[in-house]
């Protein structure tokens, strides 16, 4: 065996030190440990010859700890406490009670179903931690390849990783989000075409090509070259440059219920793309409880 985990004493003499360090009876203690007490005083003089000191100062009277006593008793307490709560932590482990689960999302997710979602699976599995990043879909895809996230909130591609489960949470035409002075503002429903001169806030291509290829092909269709003023990441960002009066952006209904006063919503008659939002996975390898779990409460969230 490895000198590193080579060790002068037993579990049993740890346990057995304990409890005459509670008691400071031998007596008492051999009762409540279930051993004779001469096998109870045999193996704390063992401990003490293994750490060469004194632990117990032993009188006719009484039974104290020596100072190094106190100090080893302290140091062992945290480490049987653990130990006693392992077999507990496994089985809530296997049974999906406790863990972690590294999810990613876009702000389209937190913006819409997110929410609810962490809500209630906080309220059902308190003891299991998520661990939330946002980032854009091409990213999310890189992460759930390399297994460093457990599942994903992001926009599906036409052609995305082998092995990747999917369930779709939204599908939803866009509308337009505009300065609330700008002077289409009042309309109640705008076309593509009526946009031609406004400025749009965007994302960078890479971070979602699927959704960034749908804009193109819907101001294409209307016959309208789109005017892309800025591309920004985050998706806050674009919404704070459409605040700004900088420009609009395009945003599903679900995500338009609660605005700031500088900026207005409005529906797209016609030609508009299309947001798809979509739960992944690895499907090709096993899922541990915690995101078991998780999967089971978004699913059921968004039946």
């Amino acid at each position: 065996m490895p000198r590193e985990y080579q060790y002068p004493f037993e579990l049993r003499h740890l346990v057995y030190f304990r409890e005459v360090a509670r008691q400071l009876h031998f007596r008492k203690a051999a009762e409540t440990l279930a051993v004779a007490q001469p096998a109870l005083s045999r193996s704390i003089a063992q401990l003490e010859t293994a750490l060469g000191v004194d632990l117990l100062n032993r009188t006719r009277r009484k039974v104290e700890l020596t100072a190094p006593g106190r100090v080893f008793l302290e140091r062992i307490e945290p480490l049987l406490r653990g130990l006693a709560a392992v077999p507990g932590d496994i089985q809530a482990l296997a049974g999906g009670q406790a863990g972690q689960v590294r999810v990613a999302f876009t702000g389209l997710a937190m913006a819409t179903v997110l929410p609810g979602i962490l809500r209630e699976f906080n309220r059902r599995y308190p003891g299991i931690r998520v661990e939330l990043n946002e980032s854009p879909t091409s990213a999310q895809l890189e992460s759930l390849k390399t297994g460093e996230i457990a599942c994903g909130f992001f926009h599906p591609e036409a052609a995305m990783m082998p092995g990747l489960a999917t369930k779709l949470l939204l599908q939803e035409k866009n509308g337009v989000l505009l300065p609330a002075d700008h002077a289409l503002a009042k309309a109640k429903k705008l076309r593509l075409r009526d946009l031609g001169a406004t400025p749009f806030v965007m994302f960078p291509r890479a971070h979602n090509p699927g959704f960034y290829d749908r804009v193109l092909a819907a101001f294409a269709q209307a016959g309208v070259t789109p005017r892309i003023a800025d591309e920004v990441w985050p998706r806050a960002n674009a919404i704070g440059l459409v605040r700004a009066g900088l420009g609009a952006t395009f945003m599903a209904p679900s995500e338009a219920k609660q605005l700031p006063e500088e900026v207005v919503f409005r529906p797209l008659d016609g030609p508009a793309p299309e947001s798809r939002l979509v739960l992944g996975w690895r499907k090709d390898v096993a899922p541990d409880p915690a995101l078991g779990a998780f999967l089971v409460v978004a699913g059921a969230a968004t039946a």
